[in-house]
């Protein structure tokens, strides 16, 4: 009986570290670029009473055995990199990656992290930046008196100027991928930065050979959370959650009957 208030007792952490990663899912709904989380779990170490394969004779074996699982736990809440719904702005610096790919952003300590979040504008000296004034790698400046900005499928700025009729090449955004995305390190704002799960990145310009996506000006990454999905995920973490606790009234119940046994 006290192993079913720890088990059961495991199997409410769970279902409550699952509830909190649903909450998490459906606060970001509205979060451009951002990606679903799914709770993945894994059952613990069982007690082996009688050991599968063990001799029950001369020449025979236990077929099945006789084990008691000790509960679950979390082993990690996987990133779900499919592609959110692009939605029109209007914004010519605002941009999707139609595909694989991340946007490259250079943090203030020198570092360089990653995102989907395309939302980009300018800052006073003309580069393209986040919303929180990150510049975008490699960096793209236009000019202030610069018109028609256009970004390519390839990636490729360029602007005119007033009075001229030719075009003028800022720069070429650079997208990055990893061999495996879902272990990149998220760190808010949008934000990731490599790890020894996710690999180093691949550089290179959208729509290429090497597999990338292409980029899409004037529209955002909407979220790829599904609300729907979502509540039905926190129905059953929430009937899982209920379930658990049953069992530890259950087995409080039973040991409360042991321990009134010699009254």
């Amino acid at each position: 009986m006290i192993a079913a208030l720890n088990t059961a007792a495991s199997g409410m952490a769970a279902q409550q570290l699952n509830v909190d990663t649903v909450a998490n899912n459906l606060a970001n709904a509205n979060t451009t670029g951002y990606k679903t989380r799914r709770t993945q779990f894994q059952d613990l170490l069982y007690q082996n009473l009688v050991q599968p394969g063990a001799a029950a004779g001369q020449q025979t074996t236990v077929p099945v055995g006789l084990q008691v699982g000790l509960g679950t736990r979390p082993a990690g809440n996987e990133i779900i990199f499919s592609q959110g719904t692009p939605t029109a702005t209007g914004n010519p610096l605002d941009l999707t990656i139609q595909g694989l790919g991340f946007f490259q952003i250079r943090q203030p300590s020198g570092e360089t992290a990653y995102t989907r979040d395309g939302t980009f504008q300018l800052d006073k000296n003309g580069n393209m930046v986040t919303a929180a004034g990150n510049p975008v790698e490699p960096a793209i400046t236009i000019p202030a008196s610069a018109q028609s900005v256009t970004i390519a499928n390839d990636g490729t700025v360029s602007f005119t100027l007033p009075g001229q009729s030719a075009t003028q090449v800022a720069g070429q955004i650079q997208l990055a991928n990893f061999q495996n995305p879902a272990g990149l390190n998220g760190i808010g704002g949008n934000l990731y930065l490599p790890t020894d799960a996710s690999g180093q990145p691949t550089v290179a310009a959208p729509g290429g050979t090497e597999g990338l996506g292409s980029i899409m000006q004037g529209y955002q990454e909407s979220s790829n959370v599904s609300v729907v999905n979502e509540f039905i995920n926190m129905i059953a973490a929430q009937r899982g959650y209920e379930a658990n606790s049953k069992v530890v009234k259950a087995a409080d119940e039973m040991y409360q009957q042991v321990n009134n046994i010699s009254q």
